[in-house]
């Protein structure tokens, strides 16, 4: 039995929110908002409504927001070179068309999401009114839980476009009115509305949660904290943030580094955030599934062979694996990549691997076959499904997995990276933070740990996965580790322009 089945009880729940919530089409459109008069506020036991949709607006990611969030990285490289994606494939290249359909999806769905989430807190402190004893409390909690989403969503929005709306309140032609603030301002902003939430928010796991299986937690808002003061480069910060999540004694590493990204390793006690979806194990009905086939192959033999194909449009970069290889990472190599036969050729055409170690292969651990595809050369195995792991009758690629947000291993890191740049922090040092990251990946201790020994260990650890590489590399001004494989990076790209259809819009200009 799936463990996604634990949020079959929110198919009534998440039914009953689409009767209230819509997902924005542009950030000025604020028509998807709950009708208040439609609602009766003294039925305090309903304000779990909102807060689940607020959930399902954070899930129902497009398929294109993690995509352009990640690609720009030196770990990734976009597919399809020359197809109808060819705007996401000149993003990879540094090369920005604020015409392209994708830049303004993204910020419109981000913003959709925005507007609808701060509407859900709107709608609970409504029923909060009408609260007494114990559910004062609960409204507190629901609001809080608002804030963490609201806190990721404008993270991503301002690491993507740097000055951003920061949207307070359901009214956004208020916030609209204020303009734009800066990365800076976001990135405090984000900050204070952690420490806001952080006092109301249940003192678990998100695993260890009843009533909201894997919702946010304390140690949510303290992981998004950590990152935003990451941006802010204060270190300090983010050795507090991060200390507190250690030092709680509540989160582990998964022992099993492959199976992490499969269905054992879902709403374990490694993670901290994960995007839930479900096939609920069976065949036919409902299903609440995000769109994988962009990261899946477009040519593979499958153990299941009814198991569907998919896009292609998220690459493994060459110097990723060279990188991996030359570690012998082989572990994270393995899990993070799947190989096709001219993947391997194209590696070996490089004298320095003119033979491969003998665990590469494109044949996974799982035995699904990756074959050649005119796409790309290799897969993200981070984001791809065993077709041995879909239930049966359910054949869209990944169908029933969920999306990794904020692992602990991310946290043992950024933990060690604050020390290394002259934080402070006793609860562990730099060396036992990045060798309990390496200790998992079958590799070897190191001592002295430098920033530089960190930002490798995240290369290796957290490649494709949330453009954490990338933001790093912008946040360390390591421009030449942008320019790989005919690449040339510069200063003036370090965030996307802002999408042509919003500049025609809102009055971004004069901001």
């Amino acid at each position: 039995m799936k463990k996604i089945k634990q949020l079959k009880w929110l198919t009534f729940l998440l039914a009953i929110c689409t009767v209230f919530y819509s997902c924005s089409d542009k950030l000025e459109e604020n028509d998807g908002q709950v009708a208040a008069d439609d609602l009766d506020f003294t039925q305090t036991g309903d304000m779990v409504l909102p807060l689940i949709g607020a959930y399902a607006e954070v899930y129902s990611r497009g398929w294109e927001d993690p995509i352009l969030v990640g690609v720009r990285g030196d770990d990734v490289n976009a597919g399809g070179v020359g197809d109808a994606q060819g705007g996401l494939t000149n993003a990879d290249l540094y090369n920005y068309d604020n015409n392209y359909w994708m830049f303004n999806q993204v910020w419109s769905n981000l913003y959709g999401d925005l507007v609808d989430i701060v509407n859900s807190g709107e709608t609970i402190q409504r029923y909060k009114e009408f609260a007494t004893g114990s559910d004062i409390a609960l409204a507190d909690q629901y609001i809080a839980e608002t804030k963490v989403l609201s806190g990721f969503q404008h993270l991503q929005m301002s690491r993507l476009w740097s000055d951003i709306f920061i949207i307070t309140t359901s009214n956004v032609s208020e916030d609209i009115d204020n303009g734009v603030d800066t990365k800076e301002e976001v990135m405090q902003y984000v900050s204070d509305l952690m420490d806001e939430a952080i006092p109301f928010l249940p003192d678990l796991r998100p695993n260890e949660r009843t009533d909201v299986r894997g919702g946010v937690t304390k140690y949510t808002a303290l992981a998004i904290k950590a990152m935003a003061n990451l941006e802010l480069e204060n270190y300090q910060g983010v050795a507090d943030a991060t200390a507190e999540i250690i030092e709680s004694d509540k989160f582990m590493l998964y022992d099993d580094y492959y199976e992490l990204f499969k269905e054992d390793g879902q709403l374990s006690n490694e993670n901290l955030f994960e995007l839930q979806f479900s096939d609920y194990g069976q065949a036919t009905g409902d299903v609440n599934n995000h769109l994988f086939a962009p990261f899946g192959p477009p040519n593979w033999t499958p153990v299941v062979s009814t198991a569907s194909s998919g896009w292609g449009f998220y690459e493994p970069s060459l110097k990723y694996i060279k990188f991996m290889i030359d570690r012998g990472d082989e572990t994270r190599l393995v899990t993070s990549v799947c190989f096709t036969p001219r993947g391997m050729d194209e590696l070996m055409l490089d004298p320095n691997y003119a033979t491969l170690p003998s665990y590469i292969s494109n044949t996974t651990l799982d035995g699904d076959i990756f074959n050649d595809t005119t796409r790309f050369m290799f897969a993200s195995g981070k984001h791809y499904w065993p077709s041995n792991q879909l239930t049966p009758g359910r054949n869209s690629y990944g169908s029933g997995k969920n999306f990794l947000v904020i692992r602990y291993a991310e946290i043992l890191l950024m933990y060690a990276e604050a020390l290394t740049h002259g934080a402070s922090g006793s609860v562990l040092t730099a060396d036992q933070a990045v060798n309990l990251v390496r200790e998992r990946a079958d590799m070897t201790p190191i001592s002295g740990v430098t920033t530089d020994d960190v930002i490798d260990e995240k290369f290796a650890e957290l490649g494709m996965e949330w453009g954490i590489r990338y933001f790093d590399m912008i946040r360390l001004n390591r421009y030449d580790e942008l320019s790989y494989d005919g690449r040339t990076f510069t200063a003036d790209a370090e965030y996307l322009p802002y999408p042509q259809d919003q500049l025609d819009l809102l009055p971004l200009e004069n901001n």
